[in-house]
Formats: structure tokens, sequence, C-alpha cells
């Protein structure tokens, strides 16, 4: 007998009860989370959104009436290459009254050239520039100092965006008044420049966008991209702009929720950035995203697991849900797997082959019935032969780079140490509490 029919016999041999104490882990967590909730809520977003039409054109309708000023900040370094492209697509926005406040923080290529022109020839209104680098929330505060307008708008410098990007992301400020933060729809570029980031772009149409529109939906929608929000300035203006440190997106996202505003999720506002092209550069950007969860969810923001004056329910929630899926069931992963080890060692290959079969079909399930539900899909067939390998890239390759980040995090505070911003600053975070 050949190993393809053994596989076969001891599918055949599988029952429920078996079936069920082998693959618990896919069925009770993956399968449940990612698939059936997904699904569910995204069919109440839809029936939801056809239901507020009406409100929907009335909100728009407000919108352009009041016609407000929107400052667009944009702070970085050494990004002058991109500059020409993104004011080009600024421009070419449907919605006409911005003012653009670019911030050089402390740039060492050509930024400060290229601003000072595109400020002399009127392509931007103000161009600012710190001497010294003092990070990305040092430059976004200096913006905040200048601008004029009723929402703020902050962009990175390398990505473009939709015509009607500004429309959408500014729009749900008119449908709900409680709303302090708008995310941006932010999708790979250069998807097709490295397996790197064409697997990044399946994972950004499905876990990070999609995941995006169902938190937003439930209410516990927890970071505003960096790449792209929006805020209004008021609610910046009280919480004191963003707190000096890496982490910003995810920190000003939480405290914007704390006094007690909403954030939401605006899928149709699309930006395009390019993602790492490597997996090593990968590995460097994740590590520094995931080391936030420690860092704000469990040692900054605790207090929002207290029984407080200020407790919310929402908040609670957004904070469990991603501590429980991010953190808790990180850890039950790898608990799963010495169980396998250790309790069926002689039949491991073939669970390890019928985890990948269930993961793959819920992946294609998932990616095909998802297109239903983006404004942006792209050429499906391009991307269908890459399916398979984002078990490997969901299950071992990003599982093993969260970990590492939260180890650093949890043993020696490895963000206040990381290059992406200047040591000074961090070093200042670090004996703030920030």
């Amino acid at each position: 007998m050949n190993s393809i029919d053994e596989f076969i016999n001891y599918i055949q041999a599988m029952g429920w009860g078996k079936f069920i104490r082998i693959f618990w882990f896919f069925v009770f967590f993956e399968l449940f989370r990612y698939l059936f909730v997904d699904v569910i809520m995204l069919l109440s977003h839809r029936m939801k959104l056809r239901l507020t039409r009406t409100k929907r054109a009335e909100a728009l309708e407000r919108f352009r009436f009041e016609a407000p000023l929107i400052s667009i900040i944009i702070p970085g370094k050494n990004e002058g290459k991109h500059l020409y492209k993104l004011i080009r697509s600024l421009n070419e926005q449907t919605y006409k009254k911005i003012e653009i406040i670019v911030v050089d923080d402390g740039s060492d290529d050509d930024t400060p050239t290229i601003g000072r022109d595109l400020e002399k020839n009127g392509l931007i209104d103000l161009f600012l520039r710190n001497e010294i680098r003092g990070g990305k929330a040092s430059a976004a505060n200096l913006a905040l100092r200048f601008t004029k307008g009723k929402y703020i708008i902050h962009l990175d410098a390398d990505c473009s965006y939709d015509r009607d990007a500004i429309v959408e992301i500014i729009l749900p400020f008119y449908l709900d008044e409680n709303v302090g933060g708008v995310g941006g729809n932010v999708m790979i570029k250069n998807y097709k420049e490295s397996l790197a980031t064409t697997l990044q772009a399946i994972e950004y149409f499905d876990t990070i966008s999609i995941g995006r529109v169902v938190s937003s939906h439930l209410g516990i929608y927890r970071i505003i991209s960096g790449a792209f929000g929006a805020f209004r300035a008021d609610v910046l203006e009280k919480i004191q702009g963003w707190d000096i440190g890496p982490g910003l997106d995810g920190d000003i996202s939480v405290k914007i929720r704390k006094i007690g505003f909403g954030i939401k999720f605006a899928q149709n506002a699309v930006c395009l950035t390019n993602g790492p092209n490597t997996f090593r550069k990968l590995a460097k950007q994740r590590i520094r995203w995931d080391k936030s969860l420690i860092r704000f969810r469990l040692r900054k923001h605790k207090n929002v697991f207290y029984p407080n004056q200020g407790f919310s329910l929402a908040n609670f929630i957004s904070f469990t849900e991603n501590i429980t899926y991010n953190l808790i069931l990180n850890v039950k992963w790898y608990i799963y797997f010495f169980q396998m080890i250790v309790f069926y060692s002689s039949q491991l290959e073939y669970i390890i082959l019928i985890n990948f079969f269930l993961y793959t079909f819920t992946n294609y399930f998932k990616f095909i019935f998802f297109s239903l539900f983006r404004p942006k899909s792209g050429s499906l067939v391009y991307y269908l032969p890459y399916i398979p390998l984002m078990v490997i890239y969901f299950g071992y390759y990003l599982r093993i780079i969260r970990t590492t980040a939260y180890l650093k995090e949890i043993l020696f505070k490895a963000s206040y140490n990381d290059p992406w911003n200047p040591p000074k600053t961090s070093r200042h975070a670090k004996e703030l509490g920030l």
C-alpha cells in the first residue's frame, strides 16, 4: 500500500469525534473567528449599507455644502524622491479645498531642496524642517501646530491615493458626529514585484482590509493606519496630538477611543503603498508592528481593563479580542503543536497535511467570497496560485515573527531601542512611560 492510499484510509477511518479532538484549534478558533464571524458580519455590513443609502447621500450633501478646509500633513525622513508623485496624486483629488504641509524630519537626502521648491511653486502650502531628527510623531505634531483645517489627514509620502479618497475618508465624520478618527483602506501597490509582496497583497485583501471592515462594523476597530488616516482637529487637540516614540498608529487610535470618540474604517478610501519586497525587510517591519501589542495593549493603556469611571465596554472588547487572538491563541498554538507531537507522533505527517488542506480550502473560499466585498479586487486569477502558500505565510512565518516580537518586548522592552525612532526620543518616551 502506498502513502497516498494510507493517507486516504486514515481520513476515511477518522470519525467526527477524532477529527474534533485533533483539529480543535482550527475548528473552534480559526474557522469560527476568521470565517464564520467574518462572513456573517460582512453580510450584515452590506445590508446596513443598503439600508442607509439615503443617510449616506445626505451626509455627502452636507459635506459638499459645508466644504470644510482639510489639512493634509506629510511627515517623514528622506522622502524627497516620493514627494512630486504624491503631490500630483493629491492635486488629482476630486475634493480641492485642502492645504498641504510637508515636514522633513532631519533628512540627509535632497528632501529640503525638493520641499522648498514645491512650496516656492505653490504646489504645497507649507514646508517645515526639523534640523535634528525627532521621529515621525514629533514631525506630525510640528505640522499640527500650523494646520488650519477642520479635519487633519496624515499621509505617508510613498503612497498614492484614489481620486475620491479624501471624500471617502472624511464622509464617516458626517455620518456619525461621534467619530473622532477614520482609517483608510491600504493596499499593496507593488504586488507583482516579489513573492513577499504578492503574499502581502493577499494578506491586505483579506486579513487586514476585510478584518477592519468587520471590526469597524462591530465597533471594535482599533488602529488607524499612519499611511492614510483622518482626524477631527478638535479631537487631536484634546489628546494633544501624537505621543513620541514608535507605534503611533495604534496608540493614537486608543487615545481617541479612551476619551469617548469612535473610530471607523473607510473601505472605499483606497491608498496604495509599496510593501517590503523581501522577507527579511518584511520581518523587520512586522516585528516593529507586533511589539506594539505588548507596549500599548498590556502596558501603556492597560487601564482599559479597569472598571473605573472611564470604562468602555467597546474598548474592553476591542482589547480583549486583540490580545486573545494575537497573543493568547498564539501561545495556545504552540501548546497544540506540542500536544500533536506527544500524543499523535505516529500520525503527525497526516495531521500536518490535513491541516494544510483545511486551511488552503478555507483560504480559497475566503479569498473568492471576500472579493464580493472589496472595492478593488484586482486580477483574482493572478493571486489564485499563491493561495496555498498563505498557510505557510500565516501559520509559520508570521507566527514566528509575532512570537519573536512579543518575547523581545516582554523581556527587554525592545521597542524603545527600535532604530525606526531616534534614540533620544525613545529614551524620553521610556522615561515618561509612553
